[in-house]
């Protein structure tokens, strides 16, 4: 082989390896987010090991972009993760939330502390009496590296803290729970910083708050937890966290994480959402790439070269009836396989020959 042979085919690998690269950059930018707590966010901040936890527990895992997802699925079996959203719900959004809850559903609802107070109005207007405080939750004593990540040990029997010893919080809040079941308390040591000082002052008092509650609706459960970062992928590794998580997947068989008022998903998510949830858009695509193939075909067999490179290229373009003769063949070998001897060419031209008249 030539040396500009050698560096056309260096060149050409070059340039594959680039587009290859580009493909998977664009590929990995389409399908990944930054968005807090999204379900397709792998960094400290989104909730994708949420997504990989409900997948070792074969768990059926949904995205809902809009609050319809909830009136097409079944409600017994399925819990919805409303995990900081970023909007109110509008009525219309509510009453499916409330119905798909009246019909069996479990409904996870955890909120920033520092938001706006968009989540005790959705508590409110879901019909339960459970609300979320915003001033910090600090304990002194039993916390993971911090008072301001208290580790709540006081753990209720219930279906849903089976197997539960604990739960880390980050900057959360407490639950004052109305008339639901406490499901995890902190430690007596547990106070709400309301003045933000970062010690207990004034009327701030020690006492077990509540962070995780438990409310029925109808056939199905509302549970109120106060501090959505439990369940993002720095936080799941915290003590308890990671087993809330498993415990609440385990005892349903689907999932459905609700980013309809909490930012957007990855576009190439998007497509593939909007793809399964349309069977009419499936069947076109299907079509499509049928028709492209075929074309495809068709054109790849219209611009075949006069010349040969081995012989099932030879017979391809003796089904297509393109006229070569053996002068053809050898000069092409010849071109793309200059370390081959004459011999060894001339007998793969008469083989591909006598192959094209059989």
């Amino acid at each position: 082989m030539t040396s500009d042979s050698l560096v056309d085919n260096h060149g050409r690998v070059l340039v594959y390896a680039l587009a290859i690269m580009l493909a998977l950059t664009l590929v990995f930018a389409a399908s990944t987010s930054g968005t807090a707590f999204g379900a397709y966010n792998a960094r400290w901040d989104g909730s994708a090991t949420l997504r990989t936890v409900a997948d070792q527990q074969d768990t059926d895992v949904r995205i809902a972009r809009n609050t319809t997802t909830y009136q097409s699925m079944g409600a017994n079996g399925t819990i919805a993760f409303i995990l900081a959203p970023t909007t109110p719900y509008s009525d219309r959004d509510v009453t499916r939330l409330r119905t798909f809850a009246q019909r069996g559903g479990t409904l996870v609802v955890a909120d920033d502390p520092v938001s706006t107070g968009a989540d005790s109005r959705l508590l409110a207007a879901l019909g339960v009496s459970a609300r979320i405080d915003n001033a910090t939750l600090r304990d002194e004593q039993h916390n993971y590296r911090s008072p301001a990540m208290p580790v709540a040990q006081n753990v209720t029997n219930h279906t849903f803290t089976r197997g539960v010893e604990s739960l880390t919080l980050n900057y959360g809040t407490a639950v004052r729970p109305g008339n639901g079941t406490v499901l995890v308390r902190t430690s007596e040591f547990g106070y709400l910083d309301r003045d933000g000082s970062a010690s207990i002052t004034g009327n701030e008092t020690l006492a077990r708050y509540p962070v995780v509650t438990a409310e029925s609706l109808g056939n199905g459960t509302v549970v109120t937890v106060s501090d959505p970062s439990v369940f993002i992928n720095a936080m799941l590794e915290r003590p308890g966290n990671r087993q809330f998580a498993r415990t609440l997947l385990t005892t349903h068989q689907r999932l459905l994480l609700d980013y309809s008022h909490g930012g957007t998903v990855p576009p190439l998510v998007a497509a593939l959402l909007t793809v399964r949830q349309s069977p009419l858009l499936q069947v076109s695509l299907g079509l499509s790439g049928l028709l492209l193939i075929v074309g495809w075909r068709r054109n790849a067999f219209a611009r075949l070269p006069d010349g040969v490179d081995s012989i099932q290229t030879s017979e391809r373009a003796a089904r297509t009836e393109i006229e070569v003769d053996a002068d053809d063949i050898v000069a092409h070998l010849r071109r793309e396989h200059p370390d081959w001897d004459d011999d060894r060419i001339r007998r793969i031209a008469d083989s591909a020959l006598r192959d094209r008249q059989k």
